[in-house]
């Protein structure tokens, strides 16, 4: 929780608990209706666009106040994200996720690659057009964004730190994160509906994702039980203590590279959540090698997938719209970096003939990070989400190298 006080009209963290989880159920309990609007409603909306917009209006109007509450952090992206994370690697088949092949990486490195040179086309167009929009300290706002684009939050207070940049400007850069990092996620999730249309159109090459997809639905139609409250209380313990376990080892580890290793800063190995987040991962790709892997009869991805609707919730309350107003050309200066990375991407995509997914993963383990690449993943499959997981945590090594780099070639565009 921030030191700031709040003005929304809920302040209490367990009352917007109540409303985040009654809003789900909402939502849910409409997506679920068979016939009558809402089913035509669905038919163009997924409900996971509105689990992610709905506590953004909360926030934007003043009902609650994303940025100084408890719920996201640490609640939601320090334990539920994490006994996700546990949860749906559990039920993986590492061998499908290797059939996917070196395409997926290539889509990786071209997604970082692309977010560098949107940065540095976005620059040089508005110098031309609109000199007072990149006038100033802007680059290193755009650098401290790129730290958050390429990588994550960890890499882009690092860049905020190597660069000076000033706190306004820093904060600005940091809605602007918001205001279009998380809206080009919502335009994933709903065009994640969408996938099998999009690959018809462009060719591309689904036979190894389809593959990965039906041997995880043969997994679970082979072991699927009713669960019982033993079943049940064996998964929870199984997510929690994993998480538990991983926090215990990452505070230790990550001070003990902060103060031994140098280069620890530079790949983010100083941040304890970097070591829950590959931790978490890592004990759960261990346990999809054991007979806990059965689980997912139980319906162990299910209640993954449940922990991370309430992420997606808890990340999307955080969203103030109104605040893009106050400088609205930094907005648009987002937007136009965020379409450069979008083009290009898309462009190599097409070179390469990957499937949407490809794509989209590609893009949001760098856009968003290991907090929101499985959301975005687990849309397309529940099986998914570790992959995202594992580029998205990627993006905490390469993201404070590549980001310095772009603020060198930002500062130096600037006259630095």
């Amino acid at each position: 929780m921030t030191d700031g006080a709040s003005h929304a009209l809920i302040t209490n963290d367990i009352v917007v608990l109540g409303l985040i989880a009654a809003t789900l159920g909402v939502i849910f309990w409409t997506e679920s209706r068979e016939t009558g609007l809402w089913k035509k409603f669905y038919t163009y909306v997924p409900a996971l666009l509105l689990c992610y917009f709905i506590p953004g209006i909360y926030n934007s109007v003043g009902l609650i106040d994303g940025n100084n509450t408890s719920l996201y952090n640490p609640v939601a992206s320090r334990v539920l994200l994490p006994a996700a994370l546990v949860l749906l690697t559990l039920t993986i088949d590492i061998k499908g996720i290797l059939r996917l092949g070196p395409k997926l990486l290539l889509m990786y490195a071209a997604s970082s690659i692309s977010v560098m040179i949107g940065a540095v086309a976005a620059f040089a167009l508005f110098a031309a057009v609109h000199p007072a929009t990149v006038a100033g300290d802007t680059w290193g706002g755009m650098t401290a964004l790129a730290g958050s684009w390429i990588g994550g939050g960890a890499n882009m207070m690092a860049m905020k730190e190597i660069f000076e940049v000033n706190a306004t400007t820093f904060g600005q850069f940091a809605v602007v994160d918001v205001g279009v990092g998380y809206v080009w996620m919502a335009v994933l999730i709903f065009l994640a509906g969408r996938a099998d249309a999009i690959d018809q159109r462009s060719g591309a090459d689904t036979r190894a994702l389809d593959d990965l997809k039906q041997r995880m639905a043969s997994f679970q139609a082979q072991h699927a039980r009713i669960a019982s409250l033993s079943d049940l209380m064996i998964i929870i313990g199984i997510a929690f203590g994993a998480v538990g376990l991983a926090h215990a080892i990452a505070t230790p580890v990550s001070t003990w590279f902060g103060a031994n290793v140098s280069w620890a800063k530079t790949v983010s190995l100083h941040e304890p959540f970097v070591w829950v987040v590959a931790l978490s991962t890592f004990i759960g790709l261990a346990l999809s090698f054991t007979r806990a892997r059965t689980y997912e009869g139980a319906g162990a991805s299910k209640i993954g997938t449940l922990l991370l609707y309430f992420l997606i919730a808890c990340i999307g309350m955080q969203m103030d719209i109104m605040a893009l107003l106050q400088r609205p050309e930094l907005f648009l200066l987002g937007l136009v970096w965020i379409l450069i990375h979008i083009g290009l991407l898309w462009a190599f995509g097409k070179l390469l003939r990957v499937p949407f997914f490809y794509f989209a993963i590609g893009s949001q383990s760098n856009i968003g990070g290991p907090a929101s690449a499985p959301v975005v993943a687990s849309v397309f499959h529940p099986s998914l989400a570790p992959v995202g997981a594992l580029l998205g945590t990627l993006g905490y090594a390469t993201g404070t190298g590549l980001a310095y780099l772009l603020g060198v070639i930002l500062r130096s565009m600037a006259g630095g």
